[in-house]
C-alpha cells in the first residue's frame, strides 16, 4: 500500500517539471540523479537490490541514536522520579542529579549522534549514498524467469530458473527469547537457488504477511492476470498489455490510486489489512502435490 497518493503525485509533479526544463534546456541533474541504484519495480523487473555497507551503516546508526536518544529521556525522566520519592530530602537535588547520570552519558550522545547522522544524510548525501555491487534477485514478469545474484570479489554469478519450478517455504527461526519469527523464500526444486524475503517483508510472529507476500509475488509472475492492484504499479498499468486490456474492460480508472484522497486511502488500507489477516492460504488445495513428490 505504498507509495500513498501525495507520494503519487509529487512523483508526477517532479517528472513533469524535469520534462519542462529539458524542453527549455534550463534542467539541472539532481547530486545522486546519475547513479543506478540496480533496483527496479515495474511491469516488466521486480528486482531487488540493498544499499552498500557504508550508505545502511549511516541508515542504522541515525535510527538507533534516535530511537536511543527517546528511550534514555523517558528512562532518566522515570529513574529520576522514582529516586526523588523515594528520597528523604533534598528532592530537587535528587532529581536533577539523578536525571543528569542518564542524560550526559547515555542520553546527550545519543542526540549528538543522530543530530550528526542527520546533518550528513541530508546536506553531504555523497559521503554516505553508495548503491550496492547490483541487484540480490529480481523476479522478471516478462520472461518468466527468476534469477539470483551472488558476488564474490569482483565476479558475479547469476543463477536464473523458471518461476513454476520454485515452492514457497515459511522458515521459522527463534528471536532472544525463543519466540518464533518467520520469514518467506522461494527454494528451487531441482537446484540450490533460494530466496529469502525478509529484505522486504521482516521476519514476524505472525504468517499473514509472508502469505500475502506469496500471494502477490504469484499474481506479479502470472501474466494471464493483470497486476497487482497497488500504488506500486500505477504508472506501468498501462505498458502491460494484459493489465492493459483488464483496465479498459472493467473500465478501471487510470488515476484510481493518484487522485484518490486521504480518507480513501486510509480506508483502503483497512481494507487491506483485513483481507491479509483473513487470508486462507493454508486452506487451498496444494495443486503442486499432483506433479511433485516432496522429500525430506
Amino acid at each position: 500500500m505504498t507509495p500513498e497518493p501525495d507520494a503519487l503525485r509529487d512523483n508526477e509533479q517532479m517528472k513533469r517539471e524535469k520534462e519542462e526544463k529539458l524542453a527549455e534546456g534550463t534542467y539541472k541533474p539532481a547530486p545522486m540523479e546519475h547513479i543506478d541504484f540496480h533496483d527496479r519495480c515495474d511491469h516488466e523487473h521486480f528486482r531487488h537490490a540493498p544499499w552498500s555497507g557504508r550508505a545502511q551503516l549511516w541508515i542504522y546508526l541515525i535510527s538507533f541514536a534516535k530511537g536511543g536518544f527517546f528511550m534514555f529521556l523517558f528512562l532518566g525522566v522515570l529513574v529520576a522520579l522514582t529516586e526523588t520519592v523515594s528520597a528523604s530530602k533534598n528532592y530537587m537535588d535528587t532529581l536533577i542529579e539523578s536525571f543528569n547520570t542518564i542524560f550526559f552519558t547515555i542520553t546527550l550522545p545519543c542526540f549528538v549522534v543522530w543530530m550528526f547522522c542527520s546533518l550528513i544524510i541530508h546536506k553531504f548525501p555523497r559521503l554516505w549514498v553508495k548503491p550496492g555491487k547490483g541487484p540480490k534477485w529480481e523476479l522478471n514478469r516478462r520472461t518468466g524467469m527468476i534469477t539470483l545474484f551472488e558476488y564474490r570479489r569482483k565476479k558475479v554469478t547469476e543463477k536464473r530458473a523458471p518461476f513454476h519450478e520454485f515452492d514457497a517455504y515459511i522458515n521459522t527461526t527463534p528471536d532472544r527469547q525463543g519466540l518464533p519469527l518467520n520469514v518467506l523464500s522461494l527454494e528451487h526444486r531441482y537446484s540450490d537457488i533460494r530466496i529469502f524475503f525478509g529484505d522486504i517483508q521482516p521476519p514476524d510472529r505472525n504468517v499473514q504477511q509472508l502469505c500475502a507476500l506469496w500471494d502477490f509475488i504469484q499474481n506479479y509472475m502470472d501474466t494471464s492476470h493483470p497486476l497487482p492492484d497497488a500504488p506500486l504499479f500505477e504508472e506501468h498499468r498501462q505498458k502491460d498489455p494484459t493489465t492493459a486490456e483488464h483496465d479498459r474492460t472493467t473500465g478501471r480508472h487510470p488515476r484510481y490510486w493518484i487522485d484518490m484522497d486521504d480518507a480513501t486511502f486510509k480506508l483502503a488500507q483497512k481494507n487491506m489489512r483485513a483481507r491479509v489477516d483473513r487470508i486462507n492460504t493454508f486452506t487451498r488445495a496444494n495443486l503442486m502435490a499432483k506433479y511433485v513428490n516432496y522429500s525430506v
